[in-house]
């Protein structure tokens, strides 16, 4: 009598490996931020990189639009249509560079000041709750991984794969 391998139940570990385990909760991760962004979209009108721009912005009135690019890890023209966007729903302004005429300072209008309140909708709303229950040593480990897949995915050239699209041009 040979024992038959039945597919695990969805709460087992799955023999999947190092690699594409770790991968999987890499995607669980930004699949419950696009659903969160979605309805965070409904519930307070911001999508969750929208409610981003506005927090850091208001943090920093008059930052620039290469600083912000920077810390969001957009490409410029990205937050080119991001900033738009907010301005042509009067939520943040753009206004000409005192010292250096070819650059922008961005701020917030009045309405914008409104929605970078605090609101329990959003997603920084459930990571402020996650980060009150996870030890200081977990949190600064997880930065350091995250930040070590950012610049890996980030320098790493891409190369065709065998049977791939790159690979059959």
């Amino acid at each position: 009598m040979t024992k038959q391998r039945h597919a695990p139940d969805f709460m087992d570990d799955l023999p999947l490996g190092e690699t594409i385990d770790f991968l999987r909760l890499v995607w669980a991760v930004d699949h419950a931020l696009q659903r969160r962004s979605k309805l965070m979209e409904r519930a307070v009108g911001l999508t969750g990189p929208q409610r981003l721009l506005i927090r850091i912005v208001g943090r920093y009135p008059g930052i620039h639009a290469k600083q912000l690019a920077a810390i969001l890890h957009l490409h410029p023209s990205s937050l080119t249509a991001l900033i738009g966007k907010l301005e042509r729903r009067g939520v943040v302004m753009r206004r000409v560079d005192g010292r250096d005429r070819r650059r922008w300072q961005l701020g917030l209008t009045k309405r914008g000041r409104l929605m970078n309140r605090d609101a329990p909708e959003t997603i920084e709303s459930a990571v402020r709750c996650m980060l009150q229950t996870v030890p200081a040593g977990h949190l600064q480990g997880a930065r350091i991984v995250l930040a070590a897949l950012t610049r890996i995915l980030d320098e790493t050239p891409v190369r065709g794969v065998a049977g791939g699209r790159a690979a059959a041009r």
